[in-house]
């Protein structure tokens, strides 16, 4: 068995430099990490990605508060032409120690303060590979460009309202005052 690849946007941070990280620290993905990550993430161009964030301790691990920055193009669902996109979002992630004990009986409560969860082996964590991963969440899910549906009728698809039972009805309502 081979051991796992890096991840192509890989910036760690030992957990004994915690302490000395309480400013926020700055990241940005080089040329050849934003094409590794677009092919990974099957993006037809990620042009811009970084970060800001500071790391604080708590009682449940490690935090990363933080902005990341995205200038991207996905393909169209629907035709494959490429659909521009900036994404600049504020980010609460938990880093928690893969070997933490968890308690199977204990109600979890989910507020609006809780955060993406990541797992890490107690010695680093790797704040590239979470700002990738943050950034692969905020991409929209079904990307459309704006000319999608006239490529699309010109294709011969019909929409929709076309689709729908009730056009049926009107269709054949049509056919009979012939």
């Amino acid at each position: 068995m081979s051991a796992p690849s890096p991840p192509e946007f890989s910036r760690i941070v030992r957990i004994d430099q915690i302490g000395r990280l309480a400013a926020t620290t700055h990241i940005s993905a080089k040329e050849a990490e934003r094409t590794a990550l677009a092919r990974r993430f099957r993006l037809l161009a990620l042009d811009r990605l970084d970060a800001d964030y500071a790391l604080s301790m708590d009682g449940t691990g490690i935090v990363a508060r933080g902005r990341v920055r995205a200038a991207l193009a996905q393909p169209c669902v629907a035709t494959g032409v490429p659909v521009p996109e900036s994404i600049d979002t504020d980010f609460t992630l938990r880093f928690v120690r893969d070997d933490a004990p968890m308690d199977e009986g204990a109600e979890l409560e989910i507020d609006a303060e809780d955060c993406d969860t990541i797992g890490y082996d107690g010695q680093v964590i790797d704040m590239g590979e979470a700002v990738a991963e943050t950034v692969a969440l905020a991409m929209a899910p079904y990307p459309r460009s704006p000319d999608a549906d006239a490529v699309l009728r010109e294709a011969g698809v019909i929409g929709e309202e076309q689709a729908s039972p009730f056009a049926v009805l009107l269709a054949l309502k049509g056919q009979g005052k012939k």
